[in-house]
């Protein structure tokens, strides 16, 4: 048997492997064929196979030319079997399209060119576009730069569209006629931003109206007219200035170069009110303006268009402190004020309210100078004392080291209530710090008599006979008449760090102030911190002061030397 007519295993490989060759070149690409025939509605065409493919003439249909192909004609057609089960080639003209112009997209998007094309219908979330033979997707927010409320213009028309996205395997690709028109408007207001020059003055027509201010249609191009910009005076809303549909006289502010946004300004074509503030509203002049604004700080008060002035919270009021400017003042009020201080540069100027009005703290001193008794109701008790109503609505102080003799200041301050009327005695009047001492205690004598024949401010030599938590329990005095004493923790050193009761011992000698006697319970309290603070008040006195540049252990140097010698 020749070889010729019974091929080897190797020759069977060999044309297997052709055969896959074969397929795996052409299967699922564009290939050429040429037309071989035209029977009746299908075109038989040859691809260089075993076997010719049939194609359907309709899938040959050029708008606007009709069915043009004819035997003999090359065409690019798409292979998508070499053979089917009858034995022939399945081609597609409409597939070979596809490809060609998925190729020409891609192109076209790596080189972000627009494409042209047709809305041809809606779908879920936008529509569809033809590309040439090629569906696309075109989301609903990518069709206008604003939202289209009617789309039946633009169905079918051919149209230019950017594309954003494409997706060969899943045959998909998104475009965007948004981003054509956007391109062409930046190229538009760029032309526009050209032609415009800072400083200029123009016409516009206000087009939207927000909370900070206004877009101004200055012919093709919208400019923003701050609100901060739109007058001298102060302006809450743009819409108490301007409306939709306006015509307005505006200056070029700002142009920034990088992003093309026009800042316009109204109050430039204005003269500047502030120019002439200084020599207008010199200090000291008293003037009539309106509340224009209440903060937790103060209130601004108008005084003409596009000048303002602030109160201060600290200058409304001789007697009202810590009140709410709200309820001293309120907007739109007519009110009189002194100019305290005028900073033109910054844009300030400095009022007050309570200059106007006569100083009741001056009218006080008058009236009631040092030595005076009064009477007046607690308003407030403090840790440190108790505050009287006066006349003129002020308020004194009466310390609580000045209400008794007798009594521990603590002690005294706890048989106080508020609402209660009391007597003191004015010790000082201070109208420029607004502060008036008063003393309860001053309106009796002090006796200071103690037990045994000692009085307040007489210093002790004492024997420790008790420490305690709260501090030393002890007595001094000629034996058999020794008296009992007491020196509080707080007492024992003027050094927070040295007021210890464990520092001491039972039997320890130690010098101490006769600070409190009670005649009634005949206790005495004494204070080791007290002397210490005498003593450098005497040192100081009589050597001289720490204002003048002596330090402390100068003094009591010079004092401890004056001692010895």
């Amino acid at each position: 048997m020749s070889t010729a007519l019974n091929p080897t295993m190797d020759d069977f490989a060999s044309m297997l492997e052709a055969s896959f060759e074969t397929n795996a070149m052409r299967e699922g690409s564009v290939v050429k064929g040429r037309v071989t025939a035209i029977e009746k509605d299908v075109a038989i065409i040859d691809v260089g196979l075993k076997t010719e493919g049939r194609v359907d003439l309709r899938e040959f249909y050029v708008p606007g030319e009709g069915i043009t192909v004819k035997a003999g004609d090359d065409v690019d057609i798409f292979l998508e079997r070499i053979e089917n089960a009858l034995g022939n080639a399945i081609l597609s003209r409409d597939k070979a399209r596809r490809e060609e112009s998925w190729i020409k997209m891609e192109k076209v998007f790596e080189a972000e060119e627009p494409v042209t094309g047709a809305i041809v219908g809606r779908v879920k979330g936008g529509f569809n576009v033809d590309l040439g033979g090629v569906n696309a997707f075109l989301p609903g927010s990518q069709v206008d730069i604003r939202p289209v409320r009617d789309i039946g213009p633009l169905m079918n028309q051919e149209q230019p569209f950017m594309i954003l996205k494409m997706d060969r395997p899943r045959g998909n690709i998104v475009v965007s006629r948004r981003a054509v028109l956007e391109e062409s408007r930046a190229e538009q207001r760029a032309e526009l931003v050209g032609q415009l020059t800072e400083g200029e003055t123009r016409e516009g027509i206000v087009k939207n109206i927000t909370d900070y201010g206004a877009f101004v249609d200055l012919g093709g191009i919208d400019g923003l007219l701050h609100v901060t910009d739109m007058s001298w005076r102060r302006v809450s809303h743009p819409s108490q200035v301007l409306a939709v549909g306006d015509t307005v006289k505006v200056k070029i502010v700002r142009i920034n170069p990088e992003t093309q946004r026009i800042s316009l300004g109204m109050k430039q074509l204005m003269e500047d009110p502030w120019d002439a503030v200084a020599a207008k509203y010199p200090v000291g002049s008293r003037l009539t303006g309106t509340v224009t604004n209440i903060a937790d700080y103060g209130a601004f008060i108008e005084l003409q268009e596009g000048v303002e002035g602030l109160v201060h919270v600290s200058e409304m009021s001789w007697t009202k402190k810590n009140v709410h400017p709200g309820k001293i003042v309120s907007t739109s009020q007519e009110i009189e004020v002194m100019v305290l201080e005028v900073d033109s540069e910054k844009r300030r100027i400095s009022l007050g309210i309570k200059q106007v009005q006569d100083n009741p703290w001056d009218s006080f001193a008058k009236t009631f100078p040092p030595g005076t008794i009064v009477k007046g109701e607690v308003r407030s008790i403090t840790e440190f004392g108790l505050f009287i109503g006066l006349d003129g609505d002020i308020d004194g102080m009466a310390h609580l080291s000045d209400l008794s003799w007798d009594i521990s200041g603590e002690d005294a301050l706890a048989t106080y209530s508020k609402g209660d009327v009391v007597e003191a005695k004015i010790l000082e009047v201070d109208t420029t710090k607004e502060r008036i001492s008063l003393g309860i205690k001053q309106l009796v004598k002090d006796s200071g008599a103690a037990p045994g024949g000692t009085s307040r401010g007489q210093t002790k030599t004492c024997t420790v006979t008790e420490v305690t938590t709260g501090g030393l329990e002890v007595k001094f005095g000629e034996e058999g008449e020794e008296t009992t004493a007491f020196i509080r923790k707080s007492d024992l050193s003027r050094e927070r760090s040295e007021q210890r009761p464990e520092r001491f011992n039972v039997g320890d000698k130690i010098d101490a102030m006769i600070v409190k006697v009670d005649n009634k319970t005949r206790n005495v309290t004494l204070s080791i911190k007290s002397l210490e603070i005498a003593e450098e008040k005497e040192a100081v006195d009589q050597y001289g002061s720490t204002d003048a540049g002596a330090s402390l252990g100068d003094i009591l140097g010079a004092a401890l030397k004056s001692g010895d010698e």
